[in-house]
């Protein structure tokens, strides 16, 4: 019965190993399965043989836990990935919210969309000679605004390649290139890359402050986005490159061309471009004027990320290595420049303010200003240091009075002040034509005679330069050498008044003290006006008002102002000028002015020299050129015995040589020689008529009115000199105030008392 009851009783299937582990074999074996009441001994048997060996089922629990353990595993990891996704996912959200709420409160803060608008650039003002080519160019920026188009194509290339790779694929801001800048500055420790793009750059030049705050920043962005948006992209990167700031003062790559090659931008090579584009990183510390090493240095990793970005070769890289680097001076050098701010002091009174691009027409030679900068610093640089000169200034105009040349100094990166036109100084016996023409105009004529004899007026004696007296001279003779006492007693004749008059009328514009020492140039003028005032002698007796600016346009051409020097007044009669021209020839030929000889021409003029050589001058004049020359120190320092006839004379004939090369030599109005005076005035035969507006070759803007000469006229080597002093030192006016009531014009011959003379001032004196 039990025996039956445990055949007959059920078996239910387990899912528990006989191990005591869960199994997830879920087959059944022939132990699970029940055939009546019982078991067969085959059955039996069969399970035995069957049943797993305690190894085998070691190794199949070992294989289930492993199982069991990497679905754990898995199932861990995705959650927790799933995790992090979620929690980046609403951090990102949140930081998004927290962005857009910036963006809206810093958008808001600024002015409506539909207001914004481009700020205008900075007028400048470009200053051009009588050929078209720049002198210089003045303005907020230093230099025009110039179109990709019309600037060397290495300049965008080298900007793109060190600035802004991605430029022409971002969308005014460079996710990649803040990010990679981000790395770039958290791994090194420093800032060494800039996340701005070009775009962003050109925005808060354009429109935001330097300073660097989150306000500013979010400004930027969302200004870069209306610039992507409202402008293209050669567009946005020519506005950039005209307006960034480049050190040294000046903005935009045409005035950064300008100040450190001398030259437009249109003519950079690809080492030059390189330069420029490196100034970007640190403009005043990489400044070629500062730092030429450095700027060098930043040069060559601007080519290295040119190649890199394949706008250039290794070939183009190498043939740029090797060019000399770039020489700039601390400023703007060149006389030119002297010119460009005598512009820029008369264009207001001219035209205006400045509110646009203008273009200045100037009446400047640049070949004959060449010649003017390198006589005067020649002469500088050769005997001026021994004879302590250290300063030194020329002006050349034609018979209209445009200023041909001009130098205001020696050098203009040293010292800006304009000695030519500023300056006030006296003139010495550079005044004495304008005696003489008084006395012509009272009656007198070239061969009157008058006494080379101790002068004596109130307490004024004036003596020669070598002390010595030469009786009877004519009034020719008498200016060849300079004679103080002839010039001392004409003034008292004709009446300081009347001299100061004619000098005025010639166009002097200096006020001067009418008293009897002004025969000897002891009122002060500037070397300008005293040059412009020769100019009649030289065009027939015509003012020749001074002038430089010719003509003022916009950059679309409209004219806004044009000269009126054409016609001007007649200042002098042709009989004086010729009789004055014929004398003149004498200081030059036979006098004083002997260095100032050009072999083959006609020259007139006269020497100059103040009071202890303080200042040494020489003005002259052939029938194209009138040209005066300065030099003295800005101190008032004594120069070492210089007089007119020597430097002064000796920078003159080297520029007027340099200037007259390649021309017929013409004689000077009159001939050099003195007017019959028995003959009615306004005989043909008796001086040739006078030519106004007689202009050296070089005007191609005017050559029907200006036309060319042609030939070429040797050259003389200097003559020995003389020169002229003998003007009384620290008088006053009152000293020289004369009452002809009291005292006689002049005592002439009357041998002042005998005296010891010990001192320099007695000497002056006379006493």
């Amino acid at each position: 019965m039990a025996g039956r009851n445990r055949s007959h009783q059920r078996i239910e299937p387990s899912f528990v190993g006989s191990d005591g582990e869960d199994d997830d074999d879920l087959r059944l074996d022939a132990s699970d399965r029940v055939a009546g009441g019982g078991v067969s001994k085959t059955g039996s048997k069969a399970r035995k043989q069957e049943k797993p060996t305690s190894r085998e089922k070691s190794k199949q629990a070992s294989k289930q836990s492993r199982s069991r353990r990497q679905k754990k595993r898995g199932i861990g990891l995705f959650a927790l990935i799933r995790f992090a996704v979620y929690w980046c996912i609403v951090l990102g959200i949140w930081v998004g919210i927290g962005v857009g709420g910036l963006v809206l409160y810093y958008g808001a803060r600024m002015p409506s969309a539909s207001t914004w608008a481009i700020p205008d650039r900075p007028p400048n003002v470009k200053i051009t000679a009588v050929d078209g080519t720049v002198i210089a160019n003045r303005g907020g920026t230093g230099g025009e605004a110039l179109s990709l188009e019309n600037m060397s194509p290495y300049i965008p290339q080298a900007v793109i390649a060190i600035e802004d790779r991605r430029f022409y694929s971002h969308f005014g801001v460079d996710p990649l290139g803040l990010a990679r800048a981000m790395v770039t500055n958290v791994t090194t420790g420093r800032m060494v890359q800039g996340g701005s793009t070009l775009t962003q750059q050109l925005a808060k030049n354009l429109f935001l402050s330097p300073e660097r705050t989150l306000e500013r920043k979010v400004q930027e962005v969302l200004l870069a986005l209306w610039l992507e948006h409202k402008f293209t992209k050669d567009q946005i990167l020519a506005m950039y490159l005209n307006r960034v700031f480049f050190g040294s003062n000046a903005y935009g790559v045409e005035a950064a061309s300008r100040r450190y090659f001398h030259k437009s931008a249109r003519d950079v090579n690809l080492g030059e471009a390189a330069l420029l584009a490196g100034l970007l990183k640190a403009p005043s510390r990489l400044s070629p004027a500062r730092d030429p090493q450095a700027a060098e240095a930043r040069a060559q990793v601007v080519l290295g990320a040119m190649r890199e970005e394949g706008f250039v070769t290794e070939s183009e890289i190498k043939t740029a290595m090797s060019q000399p680097p770039a020489e700039a001076k601390s400023y703007w050098s060149g006389a030119g420049h002297y010119v460009a701010d005598m512009v820029m002091d008369e264009l207001p009174s001219l035209v205006g303010d400045v509110k646009e691009d203008l273009v200045i027409d100037t009446t400047i030679d640049p070949g004959l200003e060449s010649a003017a900068e390198k006589a005067i610093v020649s002469a500088l640089q050769g005997d001026g240091a021994k004879l302590n000169a250290s300063q030194a200034a020329l002006v050349s105009i034609d018979g209209t009075g445009a200023i041909r040349a001009l130098v205001g100094g020696k050098d203009y990166a040293e010292s800006q002040f304009n000695r030519a036109v500023k300056a006030k100084r006296q003139p010495g016996s550079a005044f004495k034509p304008f005696v003489y023409a008084a006395a012509l105009e009272m009656g007198l004529s070239p061969g009157s005679v008058r006494a080379d004899a101790p002068v004596r007026i109130g307490k004024w004696t004036p003596e020669n330069y070598d002390q010595k007296y030469r009786g009877n001279v004519t009034l020719s003779a008498a200016l060849a050498e300079s004679l103080n006492t002839i010039a001392a007693q004409l003034v008292m004749e004709v009446g300081p008044d009347q001299v100061a008059k004619l000098a005025h009328r010639l166009g002097i514009e200096s006020e001067l003290q009418a008293n009897a020492s002004l025969a000897l140039g002891t009122s002060e003028v500037s070397l300008m006006e005293l040059t412009a005032s020769y100019a009649p002698f030289m065009n027939g007796g015509y003012k020749a008002t001074p002038h430089v600016i010719r003509r003022v346009s916009t950059a679309e051409g409209k004219v806004l102002y044009e000269n009126t020097y054409d016609s001007p007044p007649r200042v002098l009669s042709e009989a004086i000028v010729t009789n004055m021209n014929a004398m003149m020839t004498q200081v030059v030929s036979s006098g004083t002015g002997k260095k100032a000889r050009l072999s083959g021409w006609q020259v007139a003029g006269k020497t100059g020299t103040t009071q202890s050589f303080r200042d040494a001058l020489f003005v002259g004049f052939t029938s194209n050129l009138t040209t005066g020359v300065w030099f003295g120190n800005d101190d008032g320092k004594f120069m070492k015995k210089v007089t007119g006839g020597g430097l002064p004379a000796v920078a003159w004939h080297d520029f007027m040589s340099a200037a007259h090369k390649g021309l017929s030599p013409a004689p000077i109005f009159g001939g050099g020689r003195v007017v019959d005076e028995t003959l009615p005035w306004g005989d043909p035969a008796s001086v040739p008529q006078a030519s106004v507006g007689g202009i050296i070759p070089g005007d191609v803007l005017d050559a029907e009115r200006y036309p060319q000469a042609a030939g070429e006229a040797p050259m003389s080597p200097a003559g020995s000199s003389g020169t002229n002093v003998g003007q009384p030192e620290n008088q006053t006016q009152d000293d020289y105030s004369l009452d002809p009531g009291l005292v006689p014009p002049a005592d002439v011959g009357a041998q002042p008392p005998v005296r010891k003379r010990t001192t320099l001032l007695d000497i002056i004196m006379g006493q």
